[in-house]
């Protein structure tokens, strides 16, 4: 029986959501030797249904399966089950896939070419930024971040705007995050996806920008006029701080 973390028998269960049979086999006995308890469903509605009612750790989800494609499965995924982590593969080359799955909400995204050192890779990273935080009693708690209306509550991973709830993918608000810790401060594209996604940063990669985007319109930020996170051209990105109130003074 797997408990809420996704781990069954010491083992953490992992869903592939891929129509090539073949593929899902060579993904299970690659995974299994891992530490994980890999499961296959063929098609994007039971994938789907999958998903929502198991206890799982992450969903790897192919883009591409006739009927309900990959990336309706997330949007739908990412409506139900918001923080469960989810690794899109995407064939070689089609970048607007990729980038249409980074929007919709996908924490990362492989070709298919990947080297089983990759994949790995980014399944570790994707659950290592998925898992809750678990601060021992011996820790003082990270203070909360506040920048205008906008409070960051590490502690438990949550995140108010006006006094809303703001719902993140778990790389978007670990980017968010990143960005409050350094605030007035410029952070890089590298910079960012090395502390956020464990992983290098590639001149054609542009899926710290999707998440940025995405993360911007969950912020109510418009871009060309920023509240909060402001485009610092060919450098990257920089989290404002907040403009005083006509009349205010400092001390």
């Amino acid at each position: 029986m797997a408990d809420e973390s996704g781990k069954s028998d010491g083992k953490k269960r992992l869903l592939i959501v891929d129509d090539d049979v073949r593929f899902c086999a060579l993904l299970h006995d690659y995974l299994d030797p891992m530490g994980y308890e890999v499961e296959s469903v063929h098609n994007g509605a039971d994938g789907l249904r999958q998903a929502v009612e198991g206890n799982y750790a992450a969903v790897i989800l192919d883009v591409m399966m006739p009927g309900m494609n990959g990336l309706d499965v997330l949007r739908e995924l990412r409506r139900r089950r918001p923080a469960l982590p989810v690794l899109m593969m995407t064939a070689l080359g089609d970048e607007p896939d990729r980038i249409a799955g980074l929007e919709v909400g996908a924490d990362d995204y492989l070709p298919k070419t990947f080297s089983s050192r990759e994949l790995l890779a980014r399944l570790r990273a994707v659950l290592r930024r998925a898992a809750a935080p678990a601060p021992s009693e011996k820790d003082a708690p990270e203070a909360a971040l506040t920048v205008g209306e906008l409070w960051i509550e590490p502690s438990s991973r949550t995140v108010t705007l006006a006094g809303r709830p703001v719902l993140l993918t778990a790389i978007e608000y670990d980017i968010l995050l990143s960005l409050a810790r350094a605030l007035g401060r410029v952070k890089s594209r590298e910079q960012i996806l090395l502390e956020v996604a464990e992983r290098d940063f590639d001149g054609l990669d542009r899926s710290i920008d999707v998440h940025v985007s995405s993360l911007r319109r969950k912020l109510g930020d418009d871009p060309k006029i920023p509240r909060y996170i402001e485009t610092v051209r060919s450098v990257g990105y920089r989290l404002k701080k907040p403009e005083p109130s006509p009349g205010a003074s400092f001390t």
